[in-house]
């Protein structure tokens, strides 16, 4: 991979990408993705249970979706660094697509389950191409010092602004649809019963993702890379799994980047589990509770995406040290959670306040800690280990919060289970504490056949600037600690 490498043809065209232009384009696709997950989190388990499924059914399509992500993260994510970025951005909607159909429409459990195992698989499919692309597109307009920070905030802020809209609209629809002369029984009449209000969150969502597809393959023009066949891409997969494993292993800036993944995981499984029921506690019923809770979710992923916008002021505040800016965020977070905890076992009348505050107050440290980790871990990996990357830190994010939510959920109700979370959280803002390594990465060692990962020094990557690759860890030992994502920030998503 030394010397010169001819530029193939459209090349000229993702030079002439601006990144200006590129940030647009990536604002608008993490929307335009996340929109439709949004759409289908407020009616989904309520359309499952109104087709007749018990909640062990339910629990069984949940399994069938978490399990599909964990298995498909790392091989998909090298996928996308050996293939392109757009193909499986488009691969993912198409699954999408297919999964909110089946989603609004299937009555039986087989047909859910595969469902949930189609959205599985475009989550998989997801988490790091959209990003990826960016961070390549800058680069090789402007080179690898160019500004990226401003850009990845403003794609995790568009994402959780995308979940936030989504998740209030895929609560109205189905109310809407109850409204005066009741076209929610028009729809049940004609259809059969194959459609109902709560489905109609659904198909909307199915049309919004077969938009995405359109501009994915429209407005995303790739930039150059050594052309890859989808045989030896597939062959690949076991080699790009053992690389993305020595990737997390042998860099110190990763191995935090991937420790705190698991901390933000904790924290945010400990919020998914213990709030709604709390919510509930406090309206004095589970049907009111619900209705506060989709409002307050949707609050908390609007201000995940404010402190992803404020992401590049942190810094600054930080004295221009994105680690440092982390560690303010994270700790902001944590402190969220201890507000949290505090108040869960007073019934003092402005407890509820202080306890939306501590959830707000999460929720945007988060979003605020999440595109400073991504532009430090950018830093230390090329574009062929890119999309990997982010996949490692997402799987992080997967295995964890499931660990994580059996921890919490077995502690005794009050203050603890809250005050475990803080205590992760706050371990994963400790881990940067100290200053980042310097100066280029060190090689990682033999490049695994399906071209994963590229060592430093061996030539000009495939966007023309030298390859970043992965490296040995700096000596200093790291201490036990994740969008949010080419997602957001945080990842609080289905």
């Amino acid at each position: 991979m030394s010397g010169a490498r001819p530029r193939p043809s459209g090349a000229a065209e993702t030079a002439g990408l601006d990144p200006r232009t590129a940030r647009r384009r990536f604002v608008a696709v993490s929307f335009l993705f996340w929109l439709p997950l949004g759409l289908y989190i407020a009616p989904h388990v309520l359309l499952l249970t109104e087709r007749g499924l018990a909640l062990s059914a339910v629990a069984v399509c949940f399994a069938a979706h978490s399990t599909t992500v964990a298995v498909l993260e790392l091989p998909t994510g090298g996928f996308s660094d050996a293939m392109g970025r757009r193909v499986v951005l488009a691969a993912a909607g198409l699954l999408n697509l297919a999964a909110l159909v089946l989603q609004g429409l299937g009555t039986t459990l087989w047909v859910l389950v595969l469902a949930n195992v189609l959205m599985g698989s475009g989550r998989a499919l997801s988490s790091g191409p959209a990003e990826a692309w960016y961070v390549d597109t800058v680069h090789a307009h402007s080179g690898p010092d160019a500004e990226i920070r401003t850009g990845i905030a403003r794609g995790h802020t568009a994402a959780a602004v995308a979940l936030a809209v989504g998740t209030l609209l895929g609560g109205l629809l189905p109310w809407l649809l109850g409204l005066g002369a009741d076209p929610g029984s028009w729809l049940r009449d004609h259809t059969s019963g194959l459609v109902l209000p709560l489905s109609v969150p659904m198909l909307v969502g199915a049309a919004v993702a077969a938009g995405f597809v359109a501009y994915v393959l429209t407005a995303l023009p790739e930039p150059p890379r050594p052309r890859a066949t989808l045989g030896a891409a597939l062959r690949g997969v076991p080699a790009t799994v053992a690389a993305g494993v020595r990737l997390g292993a042998r860099d110190a800036v990763l191995r935090r980047v991937l420790l705190t993944a698991g901390a933000v995981a904790t924290g945010l499984v400990t919020i998914e589990l213990l709030a709604p029921g709390r919510v509930a506690d406090t309206t004095g019923a589970a049907e009111s509770g619900a209705v506060v809770f989709a409002g307050l979710a949707a609050a908390g992923f609007a201000v995940n995406g404010l402190g992803s916008h404020l992401a590049p002021a942190t810094v600054r505040f930080a004295g221009g040290r994105p680690e440092r800016a982390v560690l303010v965020a994270l700790g902001a977070a944590a402190a969220g959670l201890v507000l949290l905890g505090a108040t869960a076992a007073t019934g003092h009348p402005l407890a509820p306040v202080a306890a939306a505050t501590g959830y707000l107050l999460v929720y945007v440290g988060l979003g605020a800690a999440g595109p400073n980790e991504n532009e430090l871990m950018h830093h230390r990996v090329d574009t062929t280990a890119r999309a990997t990357a982010l996949s490692l830190q997402s799987l992080s994010l997967q295995f964890v919060g499931g660990a994580a939510g059996f921890v919490a959920g077995g502690l005794p109700t009050g203050p603890l289970p809250w005050l475990f979370g803080a205590v992760v959280v706050a371990g994963g803002a400790l881990l940067w504490a100290g200053r980042t390594p310097a100066g280029p990465p060190a090689a990682a060692g033999p490049v695994p056949s399906s071209g994963a990962v590229t060592p430093a020094g061996a030539g000009p990557t495939a966007d023309g600037v030298e390859g970043a690759g992965v490296v040995e860890g700096a000596e200093a030992a790291e201490g036990a600690g994740s969008a949010a994502g080419g997602a957001p920030a945080g990842d609080p998503r289905p």
